[in-house]
């Protein structure tokens, strides 16, 4: 298993509530795709440095995972077709 940091950027008219609501929810999705779960880092509504769909801010979160290269792709389709969420990225953070 390898380690991978997932950060998603939510839609900033969620409550704080929803926000907590939809990770829990990533979360469980992910134990169910065979990874586990070993941070996870809430940033809280943040301004960005663009535009992204006519948005200027979104709640931001962190999940730091191990799993399998072949579960990555379930998951990134699952955040794609996400409506809730604007933007997200899955990486190996570096040794």
């Amino acid at each position: 298993m390898r380690d991978y940091e997932i950060m998603t950027i939510h839609r900033p008219d969620l409550t704080e509530d929803d926000i907590e609501a939809k990770i829990t929810e990533l979360e469980a999705f992910l134990s169910n795709s065979g990874a586990s779960v070993t941070k996870r880092d809430l940033w809280g509504k943040r301004r960005f440095a663009y535009e992204i769909d006519h948005l200027s801010e979104g709640y931001y979160s962190v999940v730091s995972i191990q799993a399998e290269p072949g579960t990555l792709d379930s998951i990134d389709r699952m955040l794609l077709l996400a409506d809730e969420v604007v933007r997200h990225k899955i990486v190996r953070p570096s040794e």
